[in-house]
């Protein structure tokens, strides 16, 4: 499956959970880096505006379905993958980490919910070991000085895997910074996982999510913010059903 913004082609490359493992796993392994996106409408609608995160998006390894419609779309187009949200892979990776031996970072949020967020990967996963914890200024911009302190750190301290947490599209440049100036570091954007694992920010009920009503959770939780975030998301959806048609004659 994969969507176009003019001459650039954003492809979601990983089609399910064991794929993505095994990928992952190899270059854990083999010490290779990498960059890992996770796609969904939101996204999309500011792919359509904004180059630079065009640009970041399309130099990441991997990209993998984040939202129900995506998946959708996927299976309109006769092109299926599976449902892989950000927030739900931070255990999955950090457990490949335990096993691989690597160490992790956690980077964005703040520096109270980094610190929450790592007592309870500690506590659930032996064998972690999160090597570098750290919360940017508020200010935080992927092209600053200070993004290049943080690349520079984490391959100082050969990280292995890097959650990002810090939004989109802030932590999808960032990774791709990361992938020239810190080539052997793997870059996971995971938006608010690390808050959902330190309990600082909560998230929809799992039978919630198990029919596909998350969004309606978060609308109705944060509306001035969401409603009109995802008034965009519905606008850019006959497109995208068209490009699905397309695909699925094709």
């Amino acid at each position: 499956m994969y969507f176009e913004f003019g001459d650039t082609r954003i492809s979601v490359n990983i089609v399910d959970r064991p794929q993505l493992e095994h990928e992952l796993l190899t270059r854990m392994n083999e010490g290779r880096g990498f960059a890992l996106a996770t796609i969904n409408l939101d996204h999309l609608v500011k792919l359509q505006h904004d180059a630079e995160f065009l640009a970041a998006y399309a130099a990441h390894d991997l990209v993998v379905a984040d939202g129900h419609p995506v998946v959708w779309l996927s299976r309109l187009a006769r092109r299926p993958v599976g449902l892989m949200p950000g927030s739900d892979m931070v255990l999955p990776l950090c457990n490949l980490a335990a096993q691989s031996g690597i160490s992790v970072a956690l980077v964005g949020s703040t520096s109270e919910a980094l610190s929450d967020a790592r007592q309870t990967l500690l506590a659930q996963i032996p064998g972690l070991d999160i090597t570098w914890c750290h919360a940017p200024s508020g200010v935080f911009d992927p092209e600053s000085q200070e993004a290049t302190e943080i690349l520079s750190t984490l391959a100082q301290k050969k990280v292995g895997l890097c959650f990002l947490a810090l939004g989109a599209p802030k932590q999808e440049r960032l990774a791709a910074r990361g992938r020239k100036l810190a080539p052997d570091v793997g870059f996971a954007s995971v938006g608010a996982g690390l808050d959902f694992l330190g309990g600082h920010q909560r998230r929809a009920p799992t039978w919630v999510r198990r029919v596909a009503l998350e969004w309606l959770w978060r609308a109705l939780s944060s509306p001035s913010r969401m409603i009109p975030r995802y008034l965009k998301c519905l606008a850019i959806l006959p497109r995208h059903t068209l490009t699905a048609l397309r695909l699925r004659r094709e």
